[in-house]
């Protein structure tokens, strides 16, 4: 089966636009001031009120206050909150959103390191990274993706390309794929060349 495909990190309309057009099941706005991708509260509603219904868009946050992800949550019109830091996923249920938590692969991570992550949180598979908060361009080991995998849906992130997109589904079998610094020309800005190219390598997955 297809995973489906979020694309994090948006600025643009435009780049916005070409993402549903291809497919794309989800849209991601970082919301963490420090990230290069970081867009304001009205940029991101100006995006999302050009989208056509039922798209799902997805706030990106990291250890930020709960009221102040709500005040955002409610100005924006976010579907859902993903989590990217160090907080308790717990802490965030008042929002009354789906979540989303990150979870940072390293060699030898077993299911006691995601236990007390609630079942109906989705977990999302990222490098680690002790600066940056998710778009580092680097790969995880999808051996170790494939065996959190097995044990309930993730979504797959961290270093993913039109190159090897489909080798890291075959891989792993996520529920979905989560890009941004892959399909990009600079940091927010996303190349519509690489943004067709991670699609079609994505339905070329499912006929493999």
């Amino acid at each position: 089966m297809r995973p489906r495909v979020k694309i994090c990190g948006l600025t643009r309309i435009e780049d916005a636009l070409l993402a549903i057009e291809l497919g794309a099941a989800a849209i991601g706005f970082v919301f963490w001031p420090k990230s290069p991708r970081s867009v304001d509260p009205p940029r991101a509603k100006t995006i999302v009120d050009a989208l056509p219904p039922f798209v799902v868009t997805v706030g990106v946050f990291a250890d930020q206050q709960v009221e102040d992800v709500r005040e955002i949550v409610q100005a924006v019109r976010l579907s859902v909150v993903q989590l990217h830091g160090n907080e308790a996923a717990g802490d965030y249920e008042s929002l009354r959103r789906p979540l989303i938590k990150a979870l940072p692969v390293r060699a030898g991570i077993a299911p006691p390191a995601f236990a007390d992550i609630p079942s109906d949180v989705t977990l999302l598979l990222d490098a680690h990274d002790p600066e940056k908060v998710g778009g580092t361009g680097r790969t995880i080991d999808w051996t170790v993706a494939a065996g959190i995998a097995a044990t309930r849906p993730v979504i797959l992130s961290g270093g993913l390309r039109p190159e090897n997109v489909a080798h890291a589904i075959r891989a792993v079998r996520p529920l979905a794929v989560d890009v941004a610094s892959g399909v990009e020309r600079e940091p927010g800005v996303k190349d519509a060349a690489k943004l067709r190219a991670f699609f079609d390598a994505v339905a070329a997955s499912a006929r493999e």
